[in-house]
């Protein structure tokens, strides 16, 4: 097939613009605003990703168990440090720095709803407006597409990938741009490869010679990545080996975090899209054949994260975006069907946007997914207040989870940061009797109000926030700091003793 879609584009008059462009626009007010919600989905994508971006622009951050035991690679941190660093330099004080990235992956996301209309528009214009409106409004895509997570990104990256590969001529460049972004996937989630495989296999098995310039782009950007590793002193790609050994062979994310069950997945669908399962799943079955090797990305993506042990839904999104993409091709049909009845061409298509508009907004905002809004955000409030608090010296946490936290830069700044774990063999007979001792260091600390008879008597308890499911509040004290008696439980210190 030809780029009907793009010479569509470039060919509108001047003076008219295209309805990609408007589709865009409402997908980008509804991802950008979202950069700005100080919410945190998971912590990975502060401590995997935003820790260690901080870390390549010279500051300190907070050390994950995961970067001591080198299993993650450079190259998407590296990637997020520049518009990291953009935005500390318009917002300093840790805000901009969290919302440069954030507004950068969500800028990013938009190639899915540009992969929804091209897709589209193979069949028809109305295929085309109906599948960039779905990616763009969709609950899902919307609200993970400015969380600094491998999975969105790579899926901002496959979805056009896998229009070109699928064009019935592609070009020598479009198949090298291909293979770039099917590398920079494979780089931001390396677990999606055999979902990557596939969709390589099914488009190239009759034309090998498109393996060339589809190795030639992937090796462009793979090169790239391993030399970031190296100029970071790590040889190149030694991360993946770590990762796959620890996680994957030694089982270290499932003992840490959890087993699930193999049908996990398929649960968690059922749950997030409820009574919506049903009609989706009839689109589903209504649009695969309009593109059929999308589903079978989707089904090996969703069949080999079953395999694996430690679940979480985030890993599948990629699996997602393709069925709600071919949701959105087979409702189109529905559609076009519906407009060649007498009395509703001009009312089908609104009817089956607003349809969509509406489970969309509903499943947003009910079960599960409606707590995901405001997740982190107790946490965000609190460390605004520590990070403008001036007489703060030193800030200490009591049995608070270092993953509960939004980063050292928004949380403290320059201010050292202790921690005190009972797991931590420095602490001696007991971390109250270990925090005693060391108080003269810091002059606030993070507690669980539940635990505040342990802290020192000279603290008092200030705001409080819901930190997960538990109320966390700053206690304070007056006077300054002396550093010597806490050295010994600055955070990052602990965190290696304890392996987190």
């Amino acid at each position: 097939m030809t780029s009907t879609a793009a010479r569509g584009v470039a060919s509108a008059p001047a003076a008219r613009v295209h309805p990609l462009w408007w589709l865009l626009m409402l997908a980008a007010l509804l991802r950008l605003p979202l950069a700005f919600w100080p919410n945190a989905y998971a912590p990975d994508e502060i401590f995997q990703w935003l820790e260690p971006a901080w870390r390549v622009l010279g500051h300190d951050s907070i050390i994950s168990w995961e970067w001591r035991h080198g299993i993650r690679g450079w190259a998407l941190p590296t990637l997020l440090a520049a518009p990291m660093a953009l935005g500390d330099w318009l917002a300093p004080g840790g805000a901009g720095g969290f919302v440069g990235p954030r507004l950068a992956t969500a800028i990013a996301s938009l190639s899915i709803v540009a992969s929804g209309w091209l897709f589209g528009a193979r069949i028809s214009r109305l295929h085309a407006v109906v599948a960039a409106f779905v990616t763009g409004i969709w609950f899902e895509l919307v609200f993970f597409a400015p969380h600094t997570l491998g999975e969105p990104l790579a899926t901002a990256a496959i979805l056009p990938a896998a229009w070109l590969l699928t064009e019935l001529a592609p070009t020598r460049r479009q198949l090298a741009a291909a293979g770039m972004l099917l590398a920079l996937a494979f780089v931001c989630r390396f677990q999606y490869a055999p979902a990557v495989a596939v969709l390589v296999a099914a488009t190239s098995w009759r034309h090998w010679r498109r393996l060339l310039p589809l190795g030639f782009g992937a090796a462009m950007v793979l090169a790239l990545a391993g030399g970031i590793d190296a100029l970071q002193g790590t040889a190149p790609f030694a991360w993946l080996i770590a990762n796959i050994r620890s996680n994957l062979l030694d089982g270290r994310a499932s003992e840490a975090y959890g087993g699930h069950p193999f049908g996990e997945y398929l649960g968690n669908l059922v749950v997030l899209w409820s009574v919506a399962i049903l009609p989706l799943a009839l689109a589903v079955w209504r649009g695969w054949r309009r593109a059929p090797w999308l589903l079978g990305v989707a089904l090996v993506n969703l069949l080999f994260h079953s395999l694996i042990s430690h679940k979480e839904h985030r890993f599948i999104f990629l699996s997602g975006a393709l069925l709600v993409l071919l949701a959105a091709l087979g409702s189109a049909d529905w559609i076009a069907q519906l407009k060649r009845r007498p009395g509703w061409s001009n009312r089908a298509l609104p009817l089956g946007l607003g349809l969509w508009l509406l489970v969309s907004a509903g499943l947003a905002a009910t079960g599960p997914f409606a707590s995901y809004w405001s997740r982190g955000i107790g946490a965000a409030t609190l460390a605004g207040e520590l990070r403008h608090d001036r007489e703060m010296c030193g800030l200490a946490l009591y049995e608070i989870p270092f993953f509960m936290l939004v980063g050292r830069e928004r949380l403290a700044g320059a201010v050292p940061v202790y921690s005190f774990d009972a797991r931590d063999p420095a602490v001696g007979v007991g971390a109250a009797a270990a925090t005693l001792r060391a108080q003269p260091g810091f002059n606030r600390m993070l507690a669980r109000q539940s635990m505040a008879s342990e802290l020192p008597p000279d603290f008092r308890e200030g705001r409080c926030a819901m930190f997960y499911d538990a109320k966390v509040c700053i206690y304070a004290r007056k006077g300054s700091c002396d550093p010597a008696p806490a050295t010994t439980f600055l955070l990052n210190d602990v965190l290696t003793r304890i392996d987190l």
